[in-house]
């Protein structure tokens, strides 16, 4: 089993978005994060042998850190066929061994049944965008129909809303984490070449 720095390494080699689109606000999870996010769900027992699903999986950062943690099956979801296509190269790329699929759909209303509990990962949509606001709540309502346990990236500042909203739906939050997120230049209104924003990083058991 690797550890968290290997894997890490190993994530170096996943791609972003070729044609990112800022209606769906999508950046590629930094690998730190995403090693940081799975190492977590591992050691919690909650990615060997699980089935894990990935909702709004992008180019597949967290689906692919998953499949390198023992799975017995990951599914990555995404609404954008060329995100998807990414993904597939992508998971040649790191060489991932464990049964990975790709379902085009959104992720706010997952075409699949839930087979046992399943483990979500995600990086939702923060709902920065006009338009966007409160993306996040809508992978949650998904998660709480869908998951045993999910692991989720969000926003600094948002413990409140998460804890409330599994509270309303029959989950607990049981362990939150700070991590930074590194977001380089993306789209036009983005000013600098890089910044780092704050981020929590939640586990509920649903």
């Amino acid at each position: 089993m690797s550890t968290r720095s290997q894997l890490t390494q190993q994530l170096g080699v996943v791609a972003g978005f070729d044609n990112p689109r800022v209606d769906l606000e999508q950046y590629r999870t930094p690998p730190e994060l995403a090693s940081y996010l799975v190492h977590v769900a591992d050691l919690q027992d909650d990615i060997e042998d699980q089935r894990v699903i990935d909702l709004g999986c992008g180019t597949g950062m967290l689906a692919l850190a998953a499949t390198l943690r023992g799975p017995r099956q990951v599914v990555g979801v995404d609404i954008d066929g060329g995100a998807l296509r990414t993904a597939q190269q992508n998971r040649q790329r790191i060489a991932a061994r464990s049964s990975v699929s790709w379902v085009q759909a959104d992720a706010t209303q997952i075409p699949l049944a839930a087979d046992g509990e399943p483990t979500v990962v995600m990086n939702p949509p923060f709902g920065a965008q006009d338009g966007n606001e409160h993306a996040d709540r809508a992978f949650l309502e998904t998660t709480a129909d869908l998951a045993g346990v999910s692991y989720s990236i969000h926003n600094a500042g948002s413990a409140e809303f998460v804890e409330s909203f599994a509270d309303d739906n029959g989950g607990e939050v049981t362990h939150a984490y700070s991590a930074e997120f590194d977001l380089p230049a993306t789209f036009e209104h983005h000013t600098e070449d890089s910044q780092t924003i704050e981020v929590e990083l939640f586990r509920i058991e649903w």
